[in-house]
């Protein structure tokens, strides 16, 4: 008798026991689909679903409250692009310091004669320096507007970090039109003496006899580095050109992804824009002797001509000599 109620009272217990577990499942299963424990968590987990809300601006894009491509953005910027441009720029830094170290600048093979001819006219230097100045403006302001937070505020601290990149953002957007004024002029004043030509492939064998023993190719007015340094202008130039203007002038009812993919178009072009600028200036100032002083005073030596462009030099001797006939 007493062994058969232990039985029972068993058999009750395990019931019952199941009977819990089985209640407390479908209570479990009922409070997660109805997710009640966080009413607020819920809330805002609608809200960055992007979901279009009321709101009587009709400006694109305020009708939703939280636009998770900015985060996306945001990641970009900092995870990738703000690392990358300063890793390219030091890397070029690098190569072309180990450059000169290892072959020094590219030197006159002939010493000067002590006559020059006119390589650029007045004007001709005025455009380029007004829009090599604004170039170095554009390139410093966008770097610290990029990477002010990196590099000074630990040295200059968060006031003078803050007053220099609000400057800094003037500067860049009331320059940035004015700069494209200067690579407009230049293209099409320019653009006849850069049209590619069959010659400038022997150029790149050894970059115009800067690099082994092979005697100097034949070149025109301007060399095969040259046109390519003036079609990267012109490509990079419409490129951060037509970004810049989009995010410089918000008035045609831009959406924010499209200002988003604006930036970081501009920002990646312009980072490498400003490194493939470092080679240009290299070569201008202390990589090819004689370079600079053209640019600067407008007149080469003629022995400097007859072995960096000498097609160029015998046109214009040519011209000279029917101009002293006539």
């Amino acid at each position: 008798m007493a062994t058969r109620t232990v039985k029972r009272t068993v058999g009750l217990v395990a019931l019952g026991s199941l009977l819990v577990f089985l209640m407390s499942g479908i209570l479990y299963w009922q409070a997660v689909g109805a997710d009640i424990s966080n009413p607020r968590a819920n809330f805002w987990r609608t809200v960055r679903e992007g979901i279009p809300g009321f709101t009587k601006v009709t400006t694109a894009g305020h009708k939703i409250l939280i636009v998770n491509s900015g985060e996306n953005w945001r990641e970009f910027r900092n995870g990738f692009l703000a690392p990358f441009s300063q890793w390219i720029i030091a890397i070029a830094i690098i190569v072309m310091g180990i450059f000169y170290w290892r072959m020094g600048p590219d030197k006159m093979k002939a010493p000067r004669s002590g006559v020059t001819i006119q390589r650029y006219a007045k004007w001709e230097r005025i455009l380029h320096w007004y829009t090599a100045v604004l170039f170095i403006v554009m390139a410093i302001t966008g770097l610290s507007i990029l990477l002010g937070r990196i590099f000074f505020i630990p040295v200059f601290g968060h006031s003078a970090d803050s007053y220099w990149l609000q400057a800094s953002k003037v500067l860049h957007n009331y320059c940035g039109p004015l700069l494209l004024i200067g690579i407009f002029l230049e293209f099409t004043f320019w653009v006849r003496y850069n049209i590619p030509k069959k010659m400038d492939l022997d150029w790149f064998k050894n970059m115009g006899g800067y690099i082994g023993s092979r005697p100097r190719p034949h070149i025109g007015k301007v060399n095969a580095g040259e046109k390519g340094w003036f079609w990267l202008i012109a490509i990079f130039g419409t490129a951060v050109g037509i970004t810049g203007v989009i995010l410089d002038f918000p008035i045609w009812q831009q959406t924010r992804f499209t200002m988003q993919v604006s930036h970081a178009i501009h920002a990646v072009v312009a980072v490498l824009f400003v490194t493939a600028s470092l080679g240009h200036i290299y070569m201008g100032t202390i990589g090819v002797e004689g370079a600079f002083e053209g640019m600067w005073t407008g007149y080469v030596d003629t022995e400097w001509a007859k072995e960096h462009a000498d097609l160029w030099y015998e046109e214009e001797m040519h011209k000279k000599g029917e101009q002293t006939e006539a």
